[in-house]
């Protein structure tokens, strides 16, 4: 994770015309300490007070790492407050109030509703049992150390599709979009960003996420990779940064050949692009 944070300007078609996020968070300099980014989207790397036994994030307890380390994330519809909360072994407390800063998402209005694809009965079977092992392993704890690194683009192209983007069908909001979209031809390799350890990889295309790939980069944070063409590695595996995971494909619900990365921490939703800086 970078503590500076670039948003990519070039190469975005379009349709997808990128949004310029807040500047980067400096450390603080009350008793916490952190880099990244404190805007909806955004993911900081911590550091508790000496004498650290437990954090919270707005009330709610995150892992802290032995050495005083934590991260926390905050989603693309956070409120603009949030606070963190040590506990130090005397029993004393010590609170910091975070500012959020808001996002300009890139809303379409549309004076139509939106066409939905006639029921499938197959879909209606399948869709439950896939969404079912989704949640399993993001519920999945592992030893995984890529918390603590800076992520790298698991592929490099063009942005087709921006994270945070949504259309409002009169007046109605539909779904925003939970990833970054990155256009590729079929077979491009997929690398991992960070370390990590696989928790799914689907042994058949998923109805919409077609061959879904997920690593989890430890305490809390995860990956989603999706429409791949191929998948090279297996659950259980450790992956290292760098190392090719799988290809890009339009398998699944895709219109055409591209990786879908996501990134969550634990329910929140963050913005590929805060965290893994400009594309090189």
């Amino acid at each position: 994770m970078r503590a500076a944070v670039l948003v990519l300007l070039a190469a975005t078609s379009a349709t997808a015309t990128a949004q310029q996020p807040p500047p980067p968070t400096p450390a603080s300099q009350s008793a916490f300490r952190w880099t990244g980014t404190l805007s909806q989207g955004g993911l900081i790397l911590g550091t508790a007070p000496a004498g650290t036994r437990s954090v919270a994030l707005d009330d709610k307890p995150i892992t802290l790492s032995p050495d005083g380390r934590f991260i926390a994330g905050f989603d693309r519809d956070a409120g603009p407050q949030a606070s963190l909360t040590a506990t130090l072994a005397d029993g004393r407390s010590v609170t910091q109030s975070l500012t959020i800063a808001p996002r300009a998402w890139r809303i379409e209005r549309l004076n139509t509703l939106p066409k939905f694809p006639a029921p499938d009965p197959v879909f209606a079977k399948l869709r439950p049992p896939e969404l079912a092992q989704i949640v399993a392993a993001r519920a999945r704890s592992t030893d995984a150390q890529g918390w603590r690194q800076s992520f790298a683009w698991p592929a490099t192209g063009r942005i087709s599709g921006l994270f945070g983007s949504q259309r409002v069908y009169k007046g109605e909001p539909g779904s925003y979009h939970s990833g970054t979209d990155i256009a590729r031809p079929t077979g491009a390799v997929v690398t991992a960003p960070a370390d990590g350890v696989v928790i799914l990889a689907a042994d058949r295309p998923f109805t919409l996420e077609g061959n879904l790939l997920m690593l989890d980069h430890g305490m809390g944070l995860n990956s989603a990779f999706l429409h791949l063409s191929r998948i090279d590695v297996k659950p259980g595996d450790h992956v290292t940064k760098g190392q090719p995971i799988g290809a890009v494909g339009m398998t699944g619900r895709a219109t055409g050949p591209h990786l879908h990365w996501s990134l969550r921490w634990n329910d929140a939703k963050l913005d590929p692009m805060l965290v893994a800086g400009a594309m090189q």
